[in-house]
């Protein structure tokens, strides 16, 4: 069984789908972390963001960035070093939308996303799962949430949990344009599935969201063996 789970920047895509996953005894796959894992390897190689889009799919190999099993989830490396707790870094997080554009990166991860999938139960998160990676997905939700709510929760990620109005500000605004950036991109755009459920988080504490997501599964399970 495939699940996706899309929405914008900070909707609690990622947590939530590794918790649905743990709940569920599903495997975790991270779209974003593929992506994220490409843009620290392009920093990392010295290229500057203005030259991504003449990366080439050969150029895109040379980087040796490949995905391995953990447990029910993926770990990324580049080359021989694991990078899984260096790809959420402000840098990565400025540029990872460039690189997230091109259409050679998206055409060089699109079979590597399916392959990760085959043959096991997968929930599966990013911004274009359910409509470009899965189309055919069991089960397709899309999360959203107010902006302001979305940017204190990407501020806690990066261990702000009492940030200044100054600072909230800052991530809405930046979170905004990550939005605008994602949906306005002529290569698999940040839309919604015309057959996901929306869910709406911002009102909802963690355990709550994962718990609706974890009670749609659950319900589509039974419709499927009824």
């Amino acid at each position: 069984m495939i699940v996706t789970i899309d929405g914008p920047a900070g909707s609690g895509k990622s947590s939530t789908a590794r918790e649905v996953a743990r709940r569920l005894g599903f495997r975790h796959l991270d779209s974003g972390a593929f992506y994220r894992a490409l843009t620290y390897a392009a920093l990392a190689a010295g290229i500057p963001p203005e030259r991504w889009p003449e990366l080439s799919a050969a150029d895109l190999d040379a980087f040796q960035v490949h995905a391995t099993l953990a447990e029910r989830g993926y770990r990324l490396l580049v080359g021989d070093t694991d990078v899984s707790d260096r790809i959420r870094s402000p840098e990565v997080n400025a540029n990872v939308s460039r690189i997230a554009r091109i259409p050679a990166v998206r055409g060089w991860l699109l079979e590597r996303l399916r392959d990760a999938a085959r043959g096991t139960d997968l929930v599966a998160d990013g911004r274009d799962l359910g409509t470009v990676v899965f189309p055919d997905a069991d089960l397709k939700i899309f999360l959203v949430a107010d902006p302001t709510e979305r940017a204190r929760r990407r501020l806690a990620e990066q261990g702000v949990t009492t940030p200044s109005a100054g600072e909230l500000a800052a991530e809405v605004e930046r979170l905004t344009l990550r939005d605008r950036i994602d949906s306005e991109r002529e290569i698999a755009p940040l839309t919604k599935p015309a057959d996901a459920v929306v869910l709406d988080t911002t009102t909802l504490d963690f355990d709550e969201q994962v718990e609706r997501v974890v009670a749609l599964v659950r319900a589509r399970q039974r419709g499927a063996r009824d």
